[in-house]
């Protein structure tokens, strides 16, 4: 240094001096660092600088001092910071010295910090000096001081809803403040982050909303019959905006307005005819809405009213149904359906929809007469009377069912069964008699089924004084009795009317009948017990139940007497559940009436509290029954025969169906085997689907008819017969006419068959007669099914003087012709052989056989001279090529057998005569003596002729032969 004085230059050494003294003195390290009691840091996540407040610094009183500008001072390692420490385990942060001397450091990460996996850190820090000397003896360390580390998050992670999927349930017509709550979370640490702040419906254009905390409510009342099932997209979004990787899907399903009501049942029920029993409600259930129920009672109804007289029945005539139930015989059938023995209802109206069902119509202007002697006049004996009838609404005046009254000059009515006012009366007068007192004469009902418009089965027993009335099987009895006196003396004959009464005395009908009869019978001499009146009206369908052992005891059940209907009660609603379940259909008739049955079910709750009982509304449905496989009735046997004149006239007679036979097939279309063989062009056709396959099938028959075909029966000398015994012993019955005769009665087709083979036809003066023809027709269910119509023809044979011949004593057997034979020809007619007997053939026969004849002869004829002059021809021409053939045969040595020529022509000669006569027998097959006398006269000549020409033939030069 340079100095401008002396004085100057003392002060400046005595300076130097001074602070040489004092270095020396600040080289012994007295004090320790001192840093900051507590220190917070910030730092981000995946970065690992760290800002710390207050700033890491250490302070060491042992540093130097520094003076001014003007001169230079160099520090020594004494009151330096050398470094600092961290205490504490697995802390991942690091400190670091920056300037030793102002003890400025800095804490950093040491790896990538994850804010999910810790948030904060603490930690102990502590600086340390460098102590005294080179080797740093006597180091100082400062106090530990806390350190609070927090790690700032970033948004990382998207929002992840909980649930893959949500689903609630809501009622129509209400809107809800909350339906469901979606959450979803976000795994970010920070609140900022982590937080979700926002959900968003996605789905446009639907009638919800969802609030921020994820809540989700309909905006407007929502509708069942608009809308089953809305679906929903709902995404969410953290405060970081973002939005959730996945959306989630919200099904919301719209429940009708819960009502009081029967479901799970199919209102269209499809019933197959023969399958037997069928479920109507297999999964239907009782909803209560969760009220307080204490018992149930249901009412289920089969409505057959349109079906038949009431329900499905058979529809055999009321006859037979009488005979069927156990009745007795004797029964009369007033209503019968229209045939040639019953003709007097021909004019009725019917009703045509019920399958057969006979049912006649009285619209107020008809009634008919039922011809004499069909019923007793005289009603001392026991009788009955029996009727279905639909009448309604009630009128003033009286509605005839039946009445007995004075043909003529009178208007006494004898006895009659009509309706007046809705009420049934019976009037029955007494004949006259010793004592003239008033008797009972008219028994009076009040019924209301007189006038519902419904079927219903009315039978009177009548066993004079008493009368006893059942309707539908039901007993009643008369309300009123009026007595009058017996009639008067009289010899007027009475005349049986139906739809109204007969007044002789004006020759007109009155009291006309407006409703519908059907099935009117009076059987007299015995009364009708209860056990066939319930049979008469018992339905072949109606409803059944099987009650489960396990809620029989907990649940009443009643049918009414035609099963119609049925009540069920009980307080246990699964028990009652399963018993309606348990109902089911039958219809018992192989051939039901097709069409809807509807059905109802009425039910009556009652809970705790009767006030607020629910009302559960009626449920309706129907049964729809198929319609069946309908049979095809087919009659086959002989159609054509012939028997000699002997036989139509003996005791026995001829036999008209000996070898009949009835058979029954329905066709059912089946789906055809795709595996099957077929041939090309059905594998190449596409319509290919279905296969029509007939089956045979077994049922009753209750009528077979056989007409006469041609002039009606002449009682004289002509007649159909049929054992009586084999009739009564298969319960059938018969009735007879000059157009035929008519067998009645359910049974069997075997058993039909036999009483059929016996039926015989007998004519005792055959003079004139050549042929005569019938027709059977055979019908099921009063004529529902029909069958075919089998006509069959019989011939008669007539014979005189028969002349035995030696040489031909045997009778050709009689021919028949089967059914299934198209032709049409006359080879069904047997006749004798010409040479036993001569025929005294029809005029038709004769002209026949003429002219078959004489085509015989010409074609014959024709041949032989075809083939003569073919010979000519053939001869001309080998000599032609004689002449032209010209070469050397000197060495060729031609052998001829002379008999072949004529061999070969004469075996083609009779083959082409064998193939002509047989041509002949195809067409006609009638023979005759007259027939074949004539071929022998005008051919012998021929033959002659041939037989020369042959000879001719013979004639050869054999002098060129070897031998």
């Amino acid at each position: 240094m340079r100095f401008r004085g002396n004085t100057q230059f003392a002060s400046a050494v005595g300076l130097v001096l001074g602070l040489l003294c004092a270095v020396e003195a600040a080289k012994v390290n007295k004090h320790k660092p001192w840093i900051e009691t507590t220190y917070h840091g910030i730092v981000t996540e995946n970065d690992d600088k760290v800002l710390l407040d207050p700033p890491l610094i250490a302070l060491d009183k042992d540093a130097p001092l520094r003076y001014a500008e003007s001169f230079e001072v160099t520090l020594t390692e004494e009151g330096e910071i050398c470094g600092f420490r961290i205490h504490g385990q697995n802390v991942p942060f690091e400190a670091v010295v920056l300037d030793k001397s102002t003890g400025e450091g800095v804490i950093r990460a040491k790896d990538k910090l994850d804010c999910e996996l810790q948030k904060e850190h603490t930690f102990t820090i502590q600086a340390y000096d460098c102590g005294e000397g080179p080797d740093g003896a006597n180091m100082k360390k400062s106090h530990k001081a806390t350190v609070h580390i927090q790690v700032n998050d970033i948004n990382e992670y998207s929002p992840v809803f909980k649930e893959k999927s949500y689903k609630a349930t809501v009622i129509e017509g209400k809107k809800y403040d909350s339906i469901l709550k979606v959450e979803a979370v976000d795994a970010d640490c920070s609140f900022q982050f982590s937080q979700i702040c926002n959900y968003e419906i996605v789905t446009p254009d639907v009638p919800f909303t969802v609030d921020k905390d994820g809540f989700i409510k309909n905006t407007e009342k929502l509708s069942y019959g608009k809308e089953h099932m809305y679906k929903l997209t709902v995404t969410a979004y953290d405060c970081g905006k973002n939005r959730a990787s996945e959306d989630v899907l919200v099904k919301i399903s719209v429940k009708p307005t819960c009502k009081p009501s029967w479901q799970g049942f199919n209102k269209r029920i499809e019933y197959e005819p023969g399958t037997g029993s069928l479920a109507l409600f297999p999964s239907m259930h009782l909803e209560t809405c969760d009220e307080p129920i204490t018992s149930i009672r249901a009412n289920v109804e089969l409505e057959t009213n349109h079906i038949g007289k009431g329900c499905d029945r058979d529809t055999y005539s009321e006859k037979s149904l009488h005979k069927l139930c156990g009745a007795s015989s004797g029964t009369i059938e007033l209503l019968p359906a229209p045939s040639n023995s019953a003709n007097w209802t021909v004019g009725l109206p019917t009703d045509n929809g019920h399958d057969s069902d006979q049912v006649f119509e009285f619209n107020g202007t008809q009634a008919i007469k039922v011809p004499d002697g069909m019923v007793s006049t005289s009603l001392k004996e026991p009788f009955t009377i029996s009727v279905w009838m639909r009448h309604g609404p009630g009128a003033h005046e009286k509605e005839t069912i039946l009445c007995n009254s004075d043909k003529t000059e009178m208007n006494r009515h004898h006895y009659s069964l009509y309706v007046h006012n809705c009420r049934l009366i019976l009037l029955l007068r007494q004949d006259p008699s010793e004592a003239d007192n008033y008797k009972p004469a008219e028994f009076h009902w009040k019924l209301d089924q007189a006038c519902d418009k419904e079927w219903h089965h009315y039978v009177l027993n009548v066993e004079f004084p008493t009368v006893s009335l059942f309707v539908d099987g039901t007993t009643f009895e008369p309300f009123l009795v009026t007595e009058d006196y017996p009639l008067h003396v009289s010899k007027i004959e009475t005349q049986l009317t139906i739809g109204a009464c007969w007044q002789g005395g004006n020759a007109r009908m009155a009291q006309f009948f407006r409703g519908n009869l059907a099935g009117l019978m009076i059987r007299s001499g015995k009364l009708e017990n209860k056990k066939v009146i319930d049979c008469l009206y018992t339905c072949k369908e109606g409803l059944d139940v099987q009650l489960p052992e396990e809620v029989a005891s907990a649940v009443k059940v009643e049918f009414n007497p035609n099963q119609s209907s049925l009540t069920v009660e009980g307080d246990d609603i699964d028990a009652f559940d399963k018993v309606m379940q348990h109902i089911s259909y039958l219809n018992s008739r192989q051939f039901p009436t097709p069409g809807i049955r509807h059905l109802r079910i009425s039910t009556t709750v009652k809970c705790f509290n009767e006030e607020s009982c629910v009302t559960v509304p009626d449920a309706e449905g129907y049964v729809m029954v198929l319609q069946p496989e309908e049979p095809k009735i087919s009659l086959s046997g002989i159609d054509h025969f012939a028997r000699s004149a002997a036989e139509f006239e003996s005791q026995e007679g001829v036999t008209l169906f000996p070898e009949l036979r009835i058979v029954s097939t329905i066709t059912r279309e089946v789906e055809a085997d795709t595996e099957s063989e077929a041939t090309e062009g059905a594998d190449d056709d596409p319509t290919v689907q279905e296969t029509v396959v007939s089956e045979e099938i077994m049922h009753n028959l209750d009528t077979c008819e056989v007409t006469v075909v041609g002039d009606e029966l002449d009682g004289e000398h002509e007649s159909l017969e049929v054992d009586m015994s084999q009739l009564q012993q298969h319960g059938l019955e018969m009735s007879s006419s000059n157009l035929g005769l008519v067998i009645t009665g359910v049974n069997t087709m075997a058993n039909y068959e036999q009483v059929l083979h016996l039926i015989r036809y007998k004519n005792w003066h055959t003079e004139a007669l050549f042929d005569r023809k019938f027709k059977l027709v055979c019908s099921e269910l009063n004529g529902r099914y029909i069958s075919n119509d089998f006509k069959v023809e019989v011939n008669v044979i007539h014979t005189a003087n028969p002349v035995e011949h030696a040489n031909n004593a045997m009778v050709q057997p009689n021919f028949i012709n089967p059914v299934h034979h198209a032709s049409v020809d006359l080879s069904g007619h047997n006749l004798v052989n010409a040479h036993q007997a001569s025929v005294v053939p029809s005029a038709a026969t004769i002209v026949i056989v003429v002219c078959v004849s004489f085509l015989v002869f010409m074609i014959i004829l024709g041949v032989f001279r075809i083939r003569a002059a073919h010979q000519r021809t053939m001869r001309d021409q080998e000599s032609g090529k004689e002449n032209e053939m010209d070469w050397d045969d000197s060495a060729l040595t031609i052998t001829v057998n002379p008999m072949e020529t004529y061999e070969d022509q004469h075996s083609s000669e009779e083959e082409e005569e064998e193939e002509e006569s047989e041509d002949g027998e195809e067409e006609d097959d009638i023979t005759s003596a007259e027939s074949e006398s004539s071929e022998d006269e005008e051919g012998a000549e021929p033959e002659d002729q041939q037989g020369a020409s042959r000879q001719q033939q013979l004639e050869w030069d054999d002098s060129t032969l070897t031998y």
